[in-house]
């Protein structure tokens, strides 16, 4: 099946949740309906403006309530609808997730997965993870800077060891977050603490099997996409995906497709929806599952996107927490925020137009920009300057 850039970039559009239209008291409900969608939310603790993880639903919901997604996330547990993992980065995810990524667990649990200084925890310094763990078990949740040396609990080791052992107990899944506090420090407890009864209970799939899972989710949450996407979305390696790919292929579940101007092999979710057009205005997140694969954004929107925070101000070429503008099917403009929490004003310091901005961008974009304030409790907007893209 041959389809056009056109057409790639609205099943695109539509399989991440664009498109629709808002409601006007966006519930619990809708959350987890993006959620499901979604397949996550990457989390990132930058918080100029607003931490990564809260913005995709705020672009395809609106004005939601951030406490429903704090509330699933890191809430009561008779309430808990999501857990936190290394997914495609460090990840919110929907509780059924859990199961598909027990292999992951039992992997680094093993010492197969993992940066060095991790994966020594599973092998030569085990016993001291341990500790780590007895301390959780005995005492509750506690975060990373509780096992400082100096604290009423002396005798741990090197700091960065501390957060190391936390680190392969977490990726090994003896331990997740219980909750979040101060300035958003992970709290650890023990998992069967946190993931509900019932979640736990669950079968555990075979390895095959649950990256299978993965590969379907990915499919359907990206609609159209090459190897490497699919791979990309949950950090699968070759090996771990290439099988799964070539099985859903076998049994129709992704359909082979060409792609106009795309030199990789595509492959369509068999359920993806083709719209005839896509309307709508959205501020995406530097994370967003629609544009973290910074090459798919390209061959998708002819837009070359790159994140600038940890490069030096005067190598910045756009700003420094800068989000693309999202207006019906194109990438049209680059806004570089900042949520001057002390003003009550949403500062867009450079608002950056694309070559191919429609005349009305600026009208939507500020539309946008008012409702991304409002939610955020900010009072206004201040546009610092509006330049074109050469």
């Amino acid at each position: 099946m041959d389809i056009s850039k056109g057409e790639a970039r609205r099943i695109a559009l539509a399989a991440q949740g664009f498109g629709r239209r808002w409601p006007e008291q966006p519930s619990g409900r809708h959350l987890r309906s993006v959620a499901a969608q979604l397949n996550l939310f990457q989390i990132d603790s930058v918080n100029v403006l607003t931490r990564a993880h809260y913005l995709p639903a705020f672009s395809r919901l609106g004005g939601y309530d951030q406490a429903l997604l704090e509330s699933d996330a890191w809430g009561p547990l008779r309430r808990r609808r999501m857990f936190e993992y290394w997914a495609h980065e460090a990840s919110l995810l929907p509780l059924d997730l859990h199961p598909l990524l027990r292999w992951r667990m039992a992997r680094a649990e093993r010492g197969e997965i993992g940066y060095q200084a991790l994966r020594r925890f599973a092998v030569e310094r085990r016993a001291e993870a341990d500790a780590v763990l007895e301390r959780i078990t005995a005492e509750g949740p506690l975060a990373a800077a509780d096992f400082e040396s100096g604290s009423s609990r002396s005798g741990w080791w090197e700091w960065s060891d501390v957060k190391h052992a936390l680190e392969w107990l977490f990726w090994s899944g003896r331990i997740t977050t219980a909750t979040r506090r101060g300035s958003f420090a992970r709290l650890y407890d023990l998992t069967e603490r946190v993931i509900p009864p019932a979640v736990m209970g669950l079968p555990t799939p075979s390895a095959e099997e649950a990256q299978r899972a993965l590969i379907e989710r990915s499919a359907r949450s990206l609609g159209v996409a090459t190897p490497s996407d699919l791979r990309d979305y949950f950090r699968l390696k070759p090996a771990e995906a290439d099988h799964a790919i070539a099985d859903l292929a076998e049994d129709g579940v992704l359909v082979p497709v060409r792609v106009e101007g795309w030199s990789q092999k595509a492959w369509m979710h068999r359920d993806a929806g083709v719209p005839r057009r896509v309307r709508g205005t959205a501020l995406l997140a530097p994370f967003d599952p629609l544009i973290w694969e910074r090459a798919r954004t390209e061959r998708l929107f002819g837009f070359r996107y790159r994140i600038e925070i940890y490069v030096s101000q005067e190598r910045r070429k756009h700003g420094y927490y800068v989000l693309p503008f999202l207006m019906d099917e194109a990438l049209v403009a680059r806004v570089d925020l900042k949520a001057d929490r002390q003003a009550g004003v949403l500062l867009a310091h450079r608002i950056t137009l694309e070559p191919t901005a429609p005349g009305d961008t600026l009208d939507r974009l500020r539309i946008e920009l008012d409702r991304m304030a409002a939610w955020l409790g900010l009072e206004g907007v201040r546009v610092g300057v509006v330049l074109s893209s050469e």
